[in-house]
């Protein structure tokens, strides 16, 4: 059967990828900062190992290069920096603002394709990211409000994690899906080691079990996001990661009593548009370069 066919088996996978990183967030969200930041980050890779003990077998057979090492190195180092500032960021702002400004991060990838990968950016796409950046723009209101450090931390975040899925873009020409899923936990996890030493502090076991959900449903989240482009293209699934958004308010609103902003639901909003926009273009040119928004979660 072909994969265009089954569009509403593609937007049931999105819809549940969607809702297990809006749980990874708010389950990181509920730590409440009692462990910091850099800390509960590398508890939740080192946890999350375990799922790549089925990985193994295509890490043994992977001839490893110094360029390899090197382009494996330097996303993970990329990556590091994402998840430690994103970590940072759920501590200090709310669900919606999290989730609204990670859709800044496929406009990043857009950018940086340009001027890594030779990229052409027409008209069209060059109106999308200045939509996207209008979007942003709703979202921080600069000189209506004050601007928190992790607002900072999330630009800072879409940045690292834009690079990270160019790099990964990069190694799977080279290497198997399965091995750049299992190097970038690896390294990720060395390169938080030493960070969260620095400010460790002994977790309780229930610290440690919302850590390990968070690694369950980053996993499962992925799975799913698989499962949706198996079953449609990516023109079909990228608007459902909007559905993020809305789970995301609705959940800071019940379980953390933060209230709706619709500043930032219009703010998204846009961004969201101008994704989608951007998706659409790129499937008209017969090539993707644009993530859909779940494929830059950590």
């Amino acid at each position: 059967m072909d994969t265009a066919s089954r569009p509403g088996l593609g937007i049931f996978w999105m819809a549940v990828t969607g809702l297990c990183f809006v749980m990874v967030t708010a389950l990181v969200k509920s730590l409440g900062g009692a462990i910091p930041a850099v800390e509960a980050a590398f508890l939740r890779y080192l946890l999350g190992l375990v799922f790549l003990i089925p990985m193994w077998r295509d890490m043994r057979r992977t001839q490893f290069t110094g360029k390899l090492w090197g382009l494996f190195g330097l996303r993970g180092i990329a990556h590091t920096i994402g998840v430690a500032f994103w970590f940072f960021a759920m501590t200090r702002i709310p669900l919606a603002e999290v989730t609204a400004m990670n859709y800044l991060n496929p406009v990043y990838v857009t950018v940086l394709a340009v001027i890594f990968l030779g990229e052409r950016l027409a008209i069209r796409r060059v109106m999308a990211i200045v939509a996207a950046l209008v979007g942003a723009l709703l979202i921080l209101r600069p000189g209506f409000r004050e601007l928190d450090p992790g607002h900072i931390a999330m630009l800072i975040t879409a940045l690292a994690f834009g690079v990270s899925y160019l790099l990964a873009k990069v190694l799977s020409g080279k290497v198997s899906a399965a091995v750049v899923v299992a190097m970038m936990s690896l390294t990720v996890t060395l390169g938080l080691a030493p960070l969260a030493m620095s400010v460790w502090i002994w977790p309780t076991w229930t610290q440690l079990a919302v850590l390990f959900g968070v690694a369950c449903f980053a996993t499962a989240g992925h799975y799913t996001m698989t499962l949706a482009f198996a079953a449609a293209p990516v023109t079909v699934t990228q608007p459902v990661t909007f559905l993020q958004l809305v789970w995301s308010v609705a959940m800071g609103a019940l379980f953390f009593g933060e209230p709706v902003d619709l500043w930032v639901v219009a703010g998204g909003s846009v961004i969201m548009a101008a994704v989608v926009f951007i998706t659409w273009r790129e499937a008209v040119l017969k090539r993707r370069i644009t993530p859909v928004v779940s494929e830059t979660k950590q």
